[in-house]
């Protein structure tokens, strides 16, 4: 899959991530915030893996938590090798304004039609202070663990060789 580079502004996120909400990840270890998923990803070098979803409406959403994000292989693994990152796009449930607006942009800048869609990639900030995000790849709902787990480490492993 072709390396996808994009490119937002920094003061735009920023200034969504210092609004304060209680707002939680549907899934526990789960973070829902941007600048926390990319402050975690600096600091161990794991790529940020973002679930777009519909909590409240997408069956295939709902099968790929059961499947797979809800498994202790998964938790296990992904400790290991990713940062989570959660993007919610209910229907009935109100989420905070800067969630809501933090995710509308990242779906846009990610052209996110469909859900589940999971993309796994860097982030950087660049001289100007916008964030740049080198994206390894994405995938959907897939029925097992292993077989999530099997895609992702490849897409990983291809950005690995490339660098």
């Amino acid at each position: 899959m072709k390396k996808l580079s994009i490119l937002f502004s920094f003061l735009f996120l920023a200034a969504l991530a210092t609004a304060q909400s209680d707002y939680k990840a549907q899934n526990e270890g789960w973070l829902v915030k941007i600048e926390e998923a990319f402050n975690e990803s600096k600091e161990t070098g794991k790529p940020i893996m973002a679930n777009f979803t519909g909590s409240d409406w997408c069956g295939w959403c709902h099968k790929l938590t059961d499947n797979v994000f809800s498994k202790a292989q998964f938790k296990d693994w992904a400790e290991d090798n990713v940062v989570l990152l959660e993007l919610d796009f209910p229907r009935r449930k109100k989420l905070p304004e800067d969630i809501r607006q933090q995710n509308f942009s990242l779906q846009q800048a990610f052209q996110v039609r469909g859900y589940p869609t999971v993309w796994v990639f860097h982030m950087d900030k660049n001289e100007k202070g916008q964030f740049a995000i080198q994206a390894l790849g994405r995938t959907g709902y897939t029925p097992t663990v292993d077989q999530f787990i099997s895609g992702v480490d490849q897409m990983i492993a291809r950005a690995n060789k490339s660098e």
